[in-house]
């Protein structure tokens, strides 16, 4: 029997992406493995069933993860998902691994072999795979096209038979993919734009896209890519020259994040208090709590007169692109593993093994682990 690869409708509220495209089904089905899709598993994706080409066709999804060999999803299965998968069955997608104990208790109980790919490792080899930074990708750009659309400025400078108007000024806290990204695009839409981020080495890259770095003298270098907690006095010393460079912008949107923990505040009730009226704040980080006093996950937030957007699922927002890019990072990670259309995973390989949560009833990662009291 050849290997079998599912996919169900995604359940989680909001959530418009799809864990295969048609594309990335062909090539499965060229390495030897069956296909078996929930029926209108891509259609929130403007994916129909038959682009898919697959013979098997579930109208239910029981029937598909009770069968299915490995199954491949965007948001973490529930539990009464979960309950349904055969022992030994592989999962790989996004398994937010630091929330639940529950949920991480019955991939063990289940004997469950679970990939989640916010474990994958920070290293070159892994950046084909790397789900976080495709879907930030997303996220960046989406920001700042609704940080344009609510904003009451022209982003661009604009001449027109009475004189100019002026560019606006867009301030970008955080300069990880998602950062760069919404800097690239504000400096695509024709606003005046500036990038602050506590990691030194990013200034270098914030000014190749052609925005101003916003120097606050504090370096917070840390490990993985990832910045390190502040002191006290450096984060008054960040607030002192972060807040002037607030004060004085239009647009802000905040996008610092660390992957199992509550999003850091950086931006003050008295940072919002100082910003001009009609200015507007997308905080990307609302679904972690939030960069920014104030924001309200899901919601659009008038404090006095600034506007604080929470948006949440922001990837969804463009579900063509964002599925297609997450399904490539996904074939990239299972598919060097399927040979003659069977799985044979090789726990030698410092990716696979560094991205398993949990294989053969044993929590396989420490940071997981301790965290969860496991």
């Amino acid at each position: 029997m050849p290997l079998v690869i599912g996919v169900t409708k995604e359940l989680t509220p909001g959530e418009r992406r799809v864990a295969l495209v048609p594309d990335v089904a062909k090539k499965y089905q060229g390495l030897g493995a069956a296909l078996q899709l929930q029926v209108g598993a891509g259609e929130t994706a403007y994916y129909r069933d038959e682009d898919f080409g697959v013979a098997e066709l579930s109208t239910e999804p029981q029937s598909v993860l009770q069968t299915a060999d490995v199954i491949l999803q965007v948001q973490p299965l529930g539990l009464e998902a979960l309950a349904q998968l055969k022992p030994g069955t592989v999962l790989v997608g996004l398994q937010q691994p630091w929330s639940s104990r529950e949920r991480v208790e019955l991939l063990l109980q289940k004997q469950i072999t679970c990939f989640a790919l916010e474990l994958l490792p920070r290293i070159s080899r892994a950046q084909s795979m790397d789900v976080l930074s495709s879907q930030a990708a997303v996220s960046g750009y989406e920001c700042a096209l609704i940080a344009a659309d609510h904003s009451p400025k022209f982003f661009p400078m604009l001449t027109y038979a009475a004189g100019t108007i002026r560019p606006a000024k867009v301030l970008v806290i955080g300069a990880g993919v998602a950062g760069l990204q919404a800097i690239a695009t504000a400096k695509r839409l024709g606003a005046m734009v500036s990038g602050y981020d506590v990691r030194p080495e990013t200034r270098e890259q914030i000014e190749s896209l052609g925005a101003k770095f916003v120097d606050t003298g504090v370096s917070a270098a840390g490990t993985g890519g990832y910045a390190r907690e502040l002191t006290d006095e450096e984060k008054r010393q960040q607030a002192d020259k972060l807040g002037k460079a607030i004060a004085e912008c239009d647009a802000l949107i905040t996008t610092a994040a660390i992957p199992g923990k509550k999003a850091p505040v950086i931006v003050t009730a008295e940072m919002v208090a100082r910003m001009k009226p009609g200015s507007v704040v997308v905080d990307m980080a609302a679904e972690t709590g939030g960069n920014v006093a104030g924001t309200v996950t899901g919601e659009k937030t008038w404090v006095g007169d600034v506007l604080i957007i929470g948006p949440t699922h922001i990837a969804s927002r463009m579900p063509v692109h964002a599925s297609e890019m997450y399904a490539k990072n996904l074939f990239n990670f299972i598919s060097p593993f399927i040979k003659d259309g069977a799985l044979a995973l090789d726990w030698e390989d410092e990716v696979l093994s560094g991205a398993c949560l949990t294989h053969a009833g044993e929590l396989r990662h420490a940071g997981v682990k301790a965290a969860l009291g496991l």
